[in-house]
């Protein structure tokens, strides 16, 4: 609705009244809202503004502006849905939600009703990026194998009424721990609130289940056989996705060499790499519920041959490759649906991008690049620091005549190079001396340069990919990442990709000390799945990760 410019018809201070009255409307609307948060959501002094606009479509709009983004305050206060970091460009760029692009998280999907409005978040932060109505209940996305119009989508992070605001970025809100327990109690909730929906907007239909206790029986059995079905149905789809992801890996990834192979690095090396795009493969969501339980009933369909080669660590020793369930096997072709949310194009692979290490001439060089036509703040390339400095050396008689190694030092290399207590006391240099102490005096930069785009030009030093594990409460190790920006990768997607591989929970928060950068958090010893993912997937060069060397030893964790 605002990926446009609107026009804005009026714009005024909110009255007395009117406040309270919308403050009586939001308790209505929001009844999980306590009194103080409706009272923090909506204060009594502070600015508040009303601004009625007219959208790029026409429509008529009401809008209260305060000081800050509500769901970034108040993330829980929409039902919310998940999608991948790569989307939010083709929301903000006016696209609907498409139902393949959501992720189905382990408590499963909120309950919602066609046309409720409902928050969108990306994978690893709960910070809504945008608001959408629902094109269909939970019960109907389920049940259409999770295909067509999820949300029309009305707001999004970057739109024109994003701007309004202070523009200001999402905050790093970390992903709700669920356990079994916690997931039943969340389930109890959403239906209590569905409820109260239903008193709100039918009253004589719940006046009669008053009447009629048996009304109410009667729905709360067809609710639970609609949920049986449900799950049942969402086990049947993890179950088909399982296989296909199964013998997709047998067919196009795992060669004979890689026997033995792990029965963890075959799920998450090859069989997560192999899940279309979005969908989310979670072995605990099929009927199998463990990956041992899965590869027994592949061995007895005598697929594949599993032995415990050390103890407690299963690994694929034999593959059938001529079985008649990997040769009937065809990959499939990426669906349109598949490749992206509204308008069919693929999301494009990761390409790392190319580094140059460049130097930044100082105040105190000035001179000696001044005849080359260089000015203090231009950023040179090694190889032309080093020719800008053979050529002045040449061009001013400093080369020694009888051993052409060796350089004179003039007043103006002196002053470039020497500490002050070489002044007068060293006169000549070797030439590699010379170079080495020219760059060494300069101030670092580097230039980025990313696949189809401009290069990005930085001053200061190129801060590698940093690796590092920490010991949390109860001596349990954790591994952490950080500067993955400056190459590129989103920390939320590589985060919801580690927490796949590695099957262990992982958080994404600001790091510390480091202004716009977030750091991944994974729980365990993780960084041999890190480099995996880093160096054969992403390929990036091992001279820009720093900390691999701490992966976990064979047969140690």
């Amino acid at each position: 609705m605002f990926a446009k410019a609107f026009r804005v018809k009026s714009n005024t201070a909110i009255k007395g009244s009117d406040r309270r009255k919308l403050r009586a409307d939001v308790t209505a609307a929001f009844p999980t809202l306590g009194t103080d948060q409706t009272s923090e959501l909506i204060p009594g002094k502070e600015e508040l503004n009303v601004m009625k606009l007219y959208a790029h479509k026409g429509d008529t709009v009401t809008v209260y502006m305060s000081g800050v983004y509500t769901l970034w305050s108040h993330p829980d206060l929409l039902p919310a849905f998940t999608t991948w970091p790569l989307v939010l460009d083709k929301l903000v760029r006016g696209a609907d939600l498409m139902l393949p692009g959501v992720v189905v998280p382990p408590t499963g999907l909120p309950q919602v009703q066609q046309g409720d409005l409902c928050a969108i978040t990306l994978v690893g932060n709960r910070a809504p990026v945008a608001i959408g109505v629902a094109a269909m209940s939970t019960a109907q996305m389920l049940s259409s194998g999770l295909k067509g119009k999820g949300f029309s989508v009305l707001h999004t992070y970057q739109d024109h009424l994003w701007k309004s605001g202070d523009k200001s970025s999402p905050p790093a809100i970390a992903p709700l721990a669920v356990n079994p327990t916690d997931s039943n109690e969340e389930k109890v909730d959403l239906g209590l609130q569905g409820n109260l929906s239903c008193l709100t907007l039918e009253g004589e239909e719940e006046n009669r289940k008053v009447h009629h206790p048996e009304a109410s029986e009667d729905t709360s059995s067809g609710a639970q056989s609609q949920d049986s079905l449900d799950g049942k149905l969402l086990q049947e789809q993890m179950d088909e996705l399982l296989h296909q992801c199964f013998l997709h890996a047998l067919k196009s990834r795992v060669k004979r060499a890689d026997l033995p192979l792990l029965t963890s690095t075959l799920l998450g090396s090859h069989m997560f790499s192999c899940c279309p795009e979005g969908q989310q493969l979670d072995i605990k969501k099929s009927s199998y519920k463990k990956l041992s339980k899965f590869l027994q009933q592949m061995q007895q369909e005598q697929i594949v041959q599993v032995r415990e080669l050390s103890k407690g660590v299963e690994s694929i020793v034999a593959v059938d490759w001529r079985h008649p369930r990997i040769t009937s096997f065809v990959i499939p072709e990426p669906s349109l649906t598949s490749q992206n949310v509204q308008e069919g194009s693929r999301e494009q692979p990761y390409h790392p991008p190319d580094i140059k290490s460049l130097y930044c001439i100082p105040a105190s060089m000035t001179q000696l690049f001044q005849e080359s036509g260089h000015k203090r703040g231009s950023t040179l390339e090694g190889s032309e620091v080093r020719r800008i400095i053979i050529d002045y050396a040449k061009k001013n008689n400093l080369v020694d005549a009888d051993n052409r190694n060796v350089v004179k030092l003039d007043p103006i290399l002196c002053d470039c190079i020497l500490e002050k207590n070489e002044q007068h006391v060293v006169m000549k240099l070797p030439w590699d001396c010379l170079l080495t102490r020219c760059l060494q005096n300069m101030q670092p930069a580097y230039q980025v340069t990313f696949p189809g785009q401009e290069p990005i030009l930085k001053k200061g030093k190129l801060c590698p990919i940093d690796i590092t594990l920490a010991k949390k409460a109860h001596n349990k190790k954790v591994t952490l990442v950080r500067n993955l920006e400056t190459y590129g990768l989103d920390p939320c997607s590589v985060a919801a990709t580690l927490q796949l591989r590695c099957q262990a929970s992982t958080i994404v928060f600001p790091a510390p000390g480091a202004k716009d950068s977030l750091q991944v958090q994974i729980q365990g010893n993780q960084i041999h799945h890190l480099g995996q993912l880093l160096l054969e997937e992403y390929r990036l060069p091992g001279k820009y990760i720093q900390g691999l060397e701490k992966a976990p030893k064979p047969g140690k964790k």
